[in-house]
């Protein structure tokens, strides 16, 4: 494990288990077979900015599915979604605010010179490593487009 993230989430599976806490180790263990699945299938050690992309990722998926469950009516499975997000959002960074947000936003936009929806790939590709894990990314793109439309 080269990652410091992972041996983190390594050892609060450890602390997990040793409390018996079988809700949070469940959902350590689905954190740590999706980096081995990774691992294995890409042939490559995670670092912790794959790691933060890979739990990004998982907490996306789960908002995705407790909402569904919500619509269906299905609160106690919307529920176990929300729990499994709780766990996952422990190891990510703290969010960033709206105000730090459009102020990375427009740092970006003014040092590519980006102007119009052609330089929104630039922008993005300037955002994107300092946000991950940070902020909803569908949500910086929406305001992305905003300035620069």
């Amino acid at each position: 494990m080269n990652s410091e993230l992972q041996s983190t989430i390594h050892n609060e599976m450890k602390l997990a288990m040793k409390a018996r806490d079988k809700p949070r180790l469940g959902v350590i263990r689905l954190i740590q077979s999706e980096f081995k699945r990774i691992e294995v299938d890409e042939r490559i050690e995670l670092d912790d900015a794959r790691v933060l992309a890979v739990l990004d990722k998982m907490v996306k998926q789960r908002r995705d599915s407790a909402k569904q469950y919500e619509d269906a009516g299905r609160q106690e499975l919307a529920e176990q979604e929300l729990f499994e997000i709780s766990i996952i959002a422990e190891f990510l960074p703290q969010p960033l605010s709206d105000e730090e947000i459009s102020a990375l936003i427009d740092d970006a936009v003014s040092s590519t010179g980006a102007s119009g929806m052609q330089g929104m790939g630039q922008v993005m590709g300037i955002l994107k490593p300092k946000l991950q894990g940070r902020a909803d990314m569908g949500k910086v793109s929406g305001l992305v487009k905003a300035k620069l439309t």
